[in-house]
């Protein structure tokens, strides 16, 4: 009797440890994670990057769970996330200058770059395949919203080959972005300029051609880049590393894998996009060299990014790049 008491206690006590065990199991599975509310600018094959990152959940390996919403508009995206909607703003860092310059206790810090070259391409009417940017004097062009950066950095390259933007090139900035390319395909304009797929699309489809690519002759600029409020970043300096982590790790995956294999693991996310477009729209910005190496953010970079808004007439001074930039979490993440 003694015995078999003894073996049902064993039993017993074999099974506590094994759903002791169990549930230890299950609580280290389920790792709570960090939701981070992020609004991107507009959705763009242009940051495949922060696509790998997602999709290949580099997010989750840092600890944050990503609720992204697209926030049309630079200027809407600060918005939300000086409101406190939104945790972190994905758009052009021209925001952060603009915002900083208010005089703002708690302007925005930037503290990762994605982007570094403009990511449109002008689209000819024509087919011109030795095309100089001189060829653009008495043509009618569709650049975008005056004051934003696509037109901006336009007005700039146009300026830099010796073009009067005033006089020799009309630039209609009547038609809203979302609006050009259908305006262009319906008859308006010598030339527009687009993003990718947008512009492969274009000539895929034989309805223009890409003549050239903005970004190669503006040169190198921040063009886009994740910021959070001067609060949020000195509150939340952990949650900030782990997401530079993981944009660190989807520039570095870019940067080791094709065109096709980018196009594969993001296209989850473009549904409506055939994988062949996609993978040569990404394949044009490999060429222009359009991504990060690292997230780490060039004061040089952002000189000439205030060069082109200077030029253009949109600021009234500059601002001081240690005060609008934190390469810390950056530097670290590069590591």
């Amino acid at each position: 009797m003694l015995k078999t008491k003894f073996k049902r206690i064993a039993a017993v006590f074999t099974l506590i440890c094994i759903a002791a065990f169990c549930l230890c199991g299950c609580k280290q599975d389920e790792k709570t994670l960090t939701k981070i509310a992020l609004s991107e600018v507009t959705h763009s094959v242009f940051y495949a990057p922060q696509y790998a990152a997602l999709e290949l959940g580099f997010f989750e390996e840092e600890g944050l769970e990503i609720e992204l919403s697209t926030g049309q508009g630079a200027d809407a995206v600060a918005s939300a996330v000086l409101s406190g909607q939104i945790d972190i703003g994905f758009a052009g860092p021209e925001a952060a200058i603009y915002v900083y310059n208010e005089g703002r206790d708690n302007y925005l810090k930037v503290f990762a770059q994605m982007t570094q070259r403009d990511g449109s391409f002008l689209i000819s009417r024509e087919k011109n395949d030795d095309f100089k940017w001189t060829d653009l004097k008495g043509a009618h062009v569709l650049p975008g919203r005056k004051g934003g950066v696509p037109y901006m950095a336009f007005e700039y390259v146009l300026k830099q080959n010796g073009l009067d933007t005033e006089k020799d090139v009309l630039l209609d900035n009547s038609v809203q972005f979302a609006m050009m390319t259908g305006a262009f395909v319906a008859g308006t304009g010598d030339y527009v300029t687009a993003f990718e797929p947008t512009a492969s699309m274009l000539e895929s489809e034989g309805k223009g051609y890409v003549v050239a690519a903005v970004g190669d002759e503006a040169g190198e600029i921040p063009y886009t880049a994740y910021f959070a409020s001067k609060k949020y970043v000195e509150e939340n300096s952990d949650t900030i590393q782990a997401f530079t982590n993981a944009v660190a790790k989807g520039e570095k995956w870019c940067r080791e894998h094709t065109a096709a294999e980018i196009a594969e693991t993001i296209a989850p996310l473009f549904p409506d996009t055939e994988l062949s477009l996609l993978t040569s729209s990404i394949q044009s910005y490999i060429d222009i060299d359009a991504w990060c190496d690292t997230p780490v953010m060039k004061e040089a970079s952002f000189e000439r990014l205030q060069d082109v808004i200077t030029s253009a007439g949109e600021l009234e001074k500059r601002a001081p790049f240690s005060d609008v930039v934190d390469n810390s979490f950056a530097e670290k993440a590069s590591k």
